[in-house]
């Protein structure tokens, strides 16, 4: 029989907006004479993302990339550009903003990638990071929060497609 597992509040609806509004001005004052460009990482990235940019009061540009490395609960390792980023970035302040930073082997990708492609600025906006589960070093210029190893889920975050839709961040464990 097929069960959904069973969810524990870690982050709640709170904590995530004290920490939206923390990040929201430390983008403000690094960003707010540049009309930078922001990239969001489909499909986990655009809860935190759409909240991130209400709260910014100067111009902006939007865009977003896709990248897949999971299956199920575990990072395959592996990176594929699923869509391609349509917008010129070439002299551009680009702010990348993730939901979560793992083994670091997305976003090296990722960072890489848009370095090649000749942006003015390269900088890293990332909400979660678990630290403990690097493989790669990667520098958030401004993080949300970092939790310990945990499976996650909810403001965006799936698992198999679910949960993103839940307004607080959950670990996720089988009962």
């Amino acid at each position: 029989m097929n069960r959904d597992p069973e969810l524990k509040i870690l982050i709640t609806k709170r904590k995530i907006a004290a920490t939206l509004k923390r990040l929201a001005d430390e983008v403000r004052r690094d960003y707010s004479e540049k009309t930078p460009l922001l990239i969001g990482i489909l499909k986990g990235s655009f809860v935190f993302m759409a909240d991130l940019v209400r709260q910014l009061d100067f111009p902006l540009e939007i865009d977003f990339i896709r990248l897949s490395s999971y299956s199920g609960t575990q990072s395959s390792g592996q990176i594929t550009l699923v869509h391609e980023l349509p917008t010129s970035i070439l002299n551009r302040h680009v702010l990348i903003v993730e939901d979560i930073v793992d083994t670091g082997l997305t976003t090296t990708f990722l960072c890489n990638y848009i370095r090649q492609k000749g942006p003015a600025s390269l900088k890293l906006c990332s909400l979660i990071d678990k630290p403990s589960r690097r493989k790669i070093p990667v520098d958030i210029d401004y993080l949300g929060l970092s939790i310990p190893n945990l499976f996650i889920v909810g403001y965006g975050v799936d698992y198999n497609e679910k949960y993103r839709n839940l307004p607080e961040i959950c670990v996720i464990g089988e009962e």
